[in-house]
């Protein structure tokens, strides 16, 4: 999903700095570098997201063969996620903690 400008702006008084154009050229430098950076957290939060919602789908279905197969995507996503500073570390080993409980209670 690609970000814009326009779309990262949910509140005036939240990103005040995308209203009041900085001056420097190193501030302009860090306000594209801030930009870019919520871009690309919120696409790895909405991945991982994505993938832990369709892992408690399957669970829920009692798809146990395809959620089995997912889980490894959503390690893999959760590990994105920590490795980019988008979710702490203890926040990914609880989740896939939980994930992994909740399908070991499916059967």
């Amino acid at each position: 999903m690609d970000y814009d400008i326009i779309s990262l702006n949910t509140h005036p008084t939240r990103h005040s700095s995308l209203f009041h154009m900085p001056i420097t050229s190193s501030a302009k430098k860090a306000l594209r570098q801030s930009i870019r950076q919520r871009g690309q957290n919120l696409v790895r939060a909405e991945a991982y997201k994505l993938a832990v919602k369709n892992f408690k789908k399957l669970v829920a279905e009692k798809k146990t063969e395809d959620a089995k197969a997912t889980l490894a995507n959503v390690y893999q996503a959760l590990d994105k996620a920590t490795k980019t500073g988008v979710i702490k570390m203890n926040k990914a080993s609880r989740l896939k903690s939980r994930l992994s409980l909740k399908l070991a209670g499916v059967k």
